[in-house]
C-alpha cells in the first residue's frame, strides 16, 4: 500500500486519487492545471495552480473534509493513511 495521494485536473474538474478511490469535483472555472502541492495537512491542501487569467501560478486552497462528508465518506478513516500528496497527470 502507498501513502501518497495524487492531485490533477481535467478542465474544470479537480481529481484527487488515493489507492482505489478517485474523487472528482468542480474546481475553479479558469483552472488550467495544478503545478505543485505546497503543503498537506490531514485533508487540507495548499497548492500552486495556473489559471487562464494569470501568467503566473497562484496559491490555491482545497479542503477535502467537506467534500468527503458530502459524499457520506468517513473523512478521518479515508485521510489517515495519506502522508503526502503529489501532482500527477496521466
Amino acid at each position: 500500500m502507498t501513502s501518497t495521494a495524487y492531485l490533477a485536473n481535467e478542465k474544470n474538474y479537480t481529481l484527487f486519487t488515493f489507492e482505489d478511490t478517485r474523487l472528482k469535483f468542480i474546481g475553479p472555472y479558469s483552472l488550467e492545471k495544478y503545478e505543485k502541492v505546497v503543503s498537506w495537512e490531514n485533508g487540507y491542501l495548499v497548492v500552486m495552480a495556473k489559471y487562464a487569467h494569470n501568467k503566473e501560478a497562484e496559491e490555491e486552497y482545497i479542503d477535502l473534509i467537506p467534500i468527503l462528508e458530502d459524499l457520506c465518506m468517513d473523512s478521518e478513516k479515508f485521510l489517515k493513511p495519506i502522508k503526502s500528496v503529489e501532482v500527477k497527470y496521466a
